[in-house]
């Protein structure tokens, strides 16, 4: 997009106003019939009696000629609107005129006298108007669309009741938030209320009908805030400061590249310190002006050309979202390259070699690069086609949400001027969807209820099915770990213990101690984990909760924990190699990058340390225990604790300074850790350096004065005899002491990902020919 575009970008948002904004009220600053204002007269028409808001005449800025009727905030330094009349047809600057006639009816009209807009109010001719501090709270009800100016983006409500955000492009339409990848239940929502509404209240929280709430970082009374879908999509809550600024204090996606069509058609969406977008090799950009046109091929294919004439290219962690065009499980790297080949309508597929994943697709759209994805994406492409995929490629997305203008919609407004969507024929296929789908689940829930008599206690594990989330009987754990009889581990939350369920997975079953909670938390809570899935986390496969027993079923991870390699009997040790060193280090980062940016809900680890670090047979790393600590909203950015947590010599300053608790207690664990990997020793609990003991804190000044001189790295681990990249181990500890700096200065797990990234030996290259 072209910066000088963005100032014509209007997006629709939800305020503290009454609607119609100018109604009948008190007599302070109001005007009775026959009142006018003429727009070359003067721009204010009424203020608000505490002064927050102001009525009138309002540029357009498309010229000084061109004028709208508009209520914005006063004290906001870009005016910032928040309503407007005749959105789309502003008129003249000269002889164009507002004013309440005889009647009590609010009319605005043009230069020629025509009417554009009017309040088709009739309070008489003893009415007067004003214009209200704060009104009525604005609700986003089942008549209305919050939609951006360019009707890409849009808030509504469903039918089946929950608060999504749409793109409807020029080519496609498809939901981004929640995630379209879970149920209303997954996401943490409820499809049972059907009342539709959806509020920003005076102390700070947009809450929905359908349980979905977004809390603002200053919540609390007497602060303006504003709701506003942003130019790039993103849902957003503003407020405003003692300096006139807003600021953001809540958001519905943290990541930005989940929000579908940034890049347009065939663009690749990237997220580093500021959205990027680029094409894929053989790709150039539509417009060069305009990301949103997306990315076209500069080659010409026909269905007649023989396999041998293309070839793929590898776009690491890419993903095409959506649209596929076969979908196929447990399969080999050259068959998904093979069906690709075979089908004409083939463009590229996705492979996520861990389970065998193989997708392909027929259309590109909602490109996204992750570094923690665990997949690839592949671009077929002629073979005399020479693409190229760097950096320098990349453009950086400019528009700034600052410059954001706001107004409301109706539901009328909207059908008028929608032309992309036919929501009769949307809501009709909806309903008889979900017509079938409810005859299908009461059927089932029949014979499996009530004709087969299956015990009240087991219903709710079958509703977890579909998920591979279930909970078990108490009875059952007993049984699969022969009364808690195999010890794997022992923690602050409970004991491990090796079990194996009826249908011979081995898992791990951890008996929690110390819970409150009461059972519909619990289950709360749990099912939050349970929807967590990611290659270097865990697994989490149900859970128990019976009277007092609490106990989760996790995975069961080969090799243990990482401490047991690190510390462990030194005449017993099986030494870790350095590539397992690399790769576990890149593997806990990306899992801590998942939880903090990626999944459903922002957690927070709080204990991450070697004994939470467990290894595969192949050495791969897997976060257990996140979650337990604390699960927060992710429109939340901080929360408190009523005690410390974690483990001594893992936990950041801000424990014991009491400050408030953010991701970035996980970064300066992560520090402590990766630090212990390069060294092989518990430095967190203080080491000898040539004979001299230190404690943690005079270590990390001599890991720093070494980075500074230079040279040799004397912390690696002696036992590795030197077989080691000196490369990698200089970013890691760089990384480590950068991460255990103070918090405002940490880096974030997104980026310690892409930094250690640059120097993996086994992706070193962003785009490769196979």
């Amino acid at each position: 997009m072209a910066a000088d575009k963005h100032r014509l970008l209007y997006p629709i948002f939800l305020s503290l106003l009454s609607v119609p904004l100018c109604s009948r009220a008190s007599p302070w600053q109001a005007v009775g019939t026959g009142s006018s204002l003429q727009v070359d007269h003067g721009e204010i028409f009424l203020v608000s009696p505490d002064t927050t808001f102001s009525c009138g005449f309002y540029s357009s800025g498309q010229g000084t000629n061109a004028y709208y009727f508009s209520i914005w905030f006063t004290h906001s330094t870009d005016r910032t609107v928040v309503w407007t009349a005749n959105r789309g047809s502003p008129v003249n600057g000269h002889g164009s005129k507002i004013y309440f006639n005889r009647q009590g009816n609010l009319l605005l009209t043009d230069v020629n006298g025509s009417t554009v807009w009017q309040s088709k109010t009739k309070w008489g001719k003893h009415a007067s108007v004003a214009l209200l501090n704060s009104g009525n709270l604005v609700r986003l009800t089942r008549e209305m669309r919050l939609v951006s100016q360019s009707g890409y983006h849009r808030l509504y409500f469903d039918n089946d009741n929950v608060l999504r955000l749409l793109y409807n492009g020029p080519d496609i339409t498809s939901i981004y938030w929640p995630s379209p990848d879970y149920n209303a239940l997954q996401n943490g929502r409820t499809r049972f209320n059907s009342s539709k509404i959806a509020v920003l209240d005076n102390d700070g929280i947009f809450w929905s009908s359908d349980g979905f709430r977004m809390i603002a970082s200053d919540s609390g009374f007497g602060i303006k805030r504003r709701i506003t879908i942003d130019y790039d999509g993103n849902l957003r809550m503003y407020s405003l400061n003692a300096a006139g600024n807003w600021i953001i204090t809540g958001e519905a996606l943290l990541q930005l590249c989940y929000v579908h069509g940034l890049c347009g058609k065939g663009g690749i969406c990237e997220y580093s310190q500021s959205l990027k977008c680029t094409c894929p090799p053989g790709y150039n950009m539509t417009d060069p002006k305009d990301w949103n046109k997306g990315c076209s091929p500069t080659f010409n294919t026909n269905c007649g050309q023989p396999r041998e004439d293309f070839t793929f290219i590898k776009i690491p962690h890419g993903d095409f979202y959506g649209f596929d065009l076969t979908s196929n499980q447990s399969i080999s790297f050259e068959e998904c390259k093979r069906i690709c080949l075979d089908s004409c309508l083939c463009l590229s597929f996705t492979y996520k070699a861990g389970q065998g994943l193989c997708y392909t697709k027929n259309q590109l759209y909602n490109g996204q690069v992750y570094p923690y994805f665990p997949g690839d994406s592949y671009i077929k492409l002629p073979k005399k086609i020479t693409p190229t995929y760097s950096a320098s490629n990349h453009s950086t997305l400019t528009c700034s949400p600052k410059n954001t203008k706001v107004m409301l919609v109706s539901k009328d407004e909207y059908m008028k001027n929608s032309d992309n969507i036919n929501w009769t024929y949307f809501y009709a296929f909806a309903t008889i969807l979900g017509a079938v789908e409810l005859l299908f689940i009461m059927t089932g829930w029949y014979f499996l209820f009530k004709m087969h008599n299956i015990p009240k206690s087991m219903e709710e594990g079958y509703k977890m099915i579909t998920s591979q989330f279930r909970r078990f009987t108490y009875r059952e754990l007993v049984e699969a770990t022969g009364k808690f009889k195999e010890e794997l581990g022992k923690g602050g939350s409970g004991t491990v213990y090796r079990g194996i369920l009826a249908d011979k997975k081995i898992v791990a079953i951890k008996k929690l101690t110390d819970v409150r909670q009461g059972e519909e938390e619990f289950w709360a809570e749990v099912t939050l984990i349970g929807r967590i899935n990611h290659i270097n986390l865990v697994r989490m496969w149900g859970f128990c909760s019976e009277g007092k027993h609490r106990l989760l079923v996790y995975e069961y991870v080969e090799n243990e924990s990482l401490d047991k390699y690190l510390f462990g009997d030194r005449r017993t040790e099986t030494l870790l190699s350095w590539s397992q060193r690399f790769k576990i280090a890149l593997g806990t980062a990306r899992g801590l990058a998942y939880l903090h940016h990626e999944c459903l809900e922002w957690v927070v680890h709080c204990d991450v340390k070697p004994e939470n670090i467990l290894l595969t047979r192949d050495f791969e790393a897997k976060i257990a225990d996140f979650g337990l600590s604390k699960l927060s909203k992710r429109d939340s950015p901080s929360f408190n604790f009523t005690h410390m947590r974690g483990t001594m010599g893992y936990m950041a300053p801000e424990w014991a300074l009491n400050l408030p608790i953010n991701a970035k207690v996980d970064v300066y664990s992560y520090g402590v850790v990766l630090l212990e990997i390069v060294a092989g020793s518990r430095v967190s609990s203080g080491i000898t350096i040539d004979e001299e003991e230190m404690d943690f804190m005079q270590f990390v000044q001599e890991v720093k004065q070494m980075l500074a001189r230079g040279g040799n790295l004397d912390i690696v681990d002696a036992r590795l005899k030197g077989h080691f990249s000196h490369e990698q181990a200089t970013v890691m500890v760089k990384i480590a002491v950068s991460c255990l700096e103070e918090r405002s200065k940490r880096p974030t797990m997104d980026q310690i990902v892409k930094d250690l990234m640059v120097y993996n030996d086994e992706d070193d290259h962003p785009a490769y020919s196979l």
